[in-house]
């Protein structure tokens, strides 16, 4: 993970073009931002919540159909 400021931080394997989220620990919730509005909304997850999402995707829960 790259540091963004003191606290978001995105991917190491993140581009240049700025096409990706970048996340942050806020106490107990895990914030998600988008990096081209970082103004913007955020989503907020519960570390279970988190932790389901990332098992979806590594599982490819997520991925377009071919």
């Amino acid at each position: 993970m790259r540091r963004l400021d003191q606290n978001w931080r995105t991917s190491t394997r993140s581009g240049t073009e700025g096409n990706c989220v970048e996340v942050r620990l806020d106490g107990e919730t895990i914030v998600v931002r988008d990096s081209k509005n970082r103004s913007g909304p955020v989503l907020r997850f519960t570390d279970a919540e988190w932790r389901a999402f990332l098992a979806g995707a590594q599982d490819g829960e997520f991925d377009l159909p071919a």
